[in-house]
């Protein structure tokens, strides 16, 4: 990355711009994009929340439903023993565009994990942003480099957020038109996932569906944190995250842009008594024990809703909010196990039905054990029951 835009190595993204004046003449030269993403999200937003309640379930089952974040700055050469200590058979890894120099270190990292389906998420900086040239010989490199080991690529990461380089959602639709343009000429067999709007800002992902660029994604990428409103059942605005989620999956309907598939491509809470590590101040963050709750009932109601395809926690290891702790030696968070125990009951699972009432919360699914029971409230630690199959 080139100054003003800088990486925090602490948190693994952007510092925040501390040019006040670049930011403020950016906006205004994005005027025309901002006002066309508000009239889009005034048009679709309220369609969107009304077709909620008629929108079907999908069929997701357990087997490609959970996925994990990995990273090559931290411990690359243990990183595949713990992800086969751990059950896990869907990675994502990110290559940043401005690491080039280093693709080779990535592709030997990605080429590391054995039977694994591997997700790579490109991501972006402010030149590659602004030089499509530029950007469409690093994804030629990619692609070409990842041949027969890669073929699902998330396109562009939290573009609302301006430390991460755009600007505008027209700035984001013209970087992913390079790599659609791409998988039209000459990687047909690429999966490409785009919009990846973070948090609950939809009427930046309302843009990005709606639009007249000659592009279509192949399934809708999100980041959706629920950190700062604490524990996951609780409300932003009215909606929950099974709400907010169902809200996506309506938006995602109505668009002629992109597949029904909806990935949730990044998600997690930040630890506390881990600054400069954690992404976000101490107030958001939580202890060991309530991102070990918090993160197994993330997965229960996203796999409750039945929208969402898979769920990529960010990620295995991360001092400020990974499963391990890699500060000093290789410390196993107690969410390590939970996680561990969670894919055991769920891998295999196919959905029968979720209640939620004043008693809690009620995840029936049916697995080769038998039919299984997972039960749990907003200050409570799931429990696993089965009943034997008759």
């Amino acid at each position: 990355m080139k100054a003003p835009f800088a990486w925090d190595h602490y948190s693994d993204q952007p510092a925040i711009i501390k040019d006040k004046a670049l930011k403020r003449s950016m906006r205004r030269s994005a005027l025309p994009s901002l006002i066309k993403t508000f009239c889009v999200a005034l048009l679709t937003l309220p369609v969107s929340a009304f077709i909620m309640p008629f929108i079907p379930r999908r069929h997701i089952s357990g087997e490609h439903f959970f996925g994990m974040g990995v990273n090559l700055s931290y411990e690359p050469n243990t990183v595949p023993y713990l992800v086969d200590e751990l059950g896990i058979k869907k990675l994502l890894i990110r290559i940043p565009l401005w690491e080039m120099d280093r693709l080779h270190e990535y592709v030997t990292f990605i080429r590391s994990f054995k039977d694994k389906e591997i997700t790579v998420a490109l991501l972006q900086d402010r030149e590659h942003i602004t030089s499509p040239d530029m950007s469409k010989d690093h994804f030629i490199q990619i692609f070409e480099a990842l041949e027969r080991v890669c073929h699902t690529y998330v396109i562009g990461s939290t573009i609302n957020r301006a430390k991460w380089g755009f600007f505008s959602v027209n700035e984001y639709l013209n970087f992913y038109s390079v790599a659609y343009a791409l998988k039209k000429e000459r990687f047909p067999h690429l999966k490409l996932i785009g919009s990846n709007v973070i948090d609950f800002e939809y009427h930046f992902t309302a843009h990005t569906l709606f639009n007249l660029k000659p592009i279509r994604y192949d399934a809708l990428g999100s980041l959706l944190y629920v950190d700062r409103r604490g524990a996951p059942e609780n409300t932003q605005m009215g909606f929950d995250l099974i709400g907010k989620i169902r809200f996506l999956a309506a938006l995602i309907r109505l668009s002629p842009k992109t597949s029904d598939e909806l990935i949730i491509t990044e998600t997690n809470w930040p630890i506390k008594n881990t600054a400069p590590y954690a992404p976000t101040s101490e107030t958001e963050c939580v202890s060991e024990e309530d991102y070990s709750d918090y993160m197994v009932r993330y997965h229960l109601l996203a796999f409750a809703s039945q929208q969402v395809s898979c769920v990529f926690w960010h990620q295995l290891i991360a001092p400020g909010y990974g499963l391990i702790d890699n500060r000093e030696g290789i410390r196993k968070r107690p969410s390590f196990n939970a996680y561990k125990t969670m894919l055991f009951h769920l891998q295999d699972a196919e959905f029968i039905r979720y209640r939620t009432n004043n008693e809690g919360h009620l995840l029936v699914c049916s697995t080769p054990r038998g039919e299984l029971h997972i039960s749990w409230d907003p200050t409570s630690t799931p429990l696993y029951t089965y009943k034997a199959a008759s």
